[in-house]
């Protein structure tokens, strides 16, 4: 068996610390995280406590947008 040397020892509380975070960040945004999938929003995670949200109807509009931009840009 392998000794178990400090660099093992850190890298335990490294990981140890790693999920702490992770879970104090999702408890903190659970509301908000649920509330954006019932809406079919997309979520990212930005950092401790941040989020993006994205309505993803908006990627239609640009789409329209810039199909109507090079309808007049021909009719012109």
């Amino acid at each position: 068996m392998l000794p178990f040397h400090r660099t093992n020892a850190l890298l335990l509380c490294k990981a140890r610390l790693i999920l702490l975070r992770d879970g104090a960040d999702r408890r903190l945004c659970s509301a908000q995280d649920r509330w954006a999938y019932e809406l079919e929003w997309t979520t990212t995670r930005k950092g401790f406590g941040s989020r993006v949200y994205r309505d993803p109807r908006f990627d239609v509009v640009r789409v329209v947008e810039e199909a109507a931009r090079l309808v007049l840009a021909g009719a012109a």
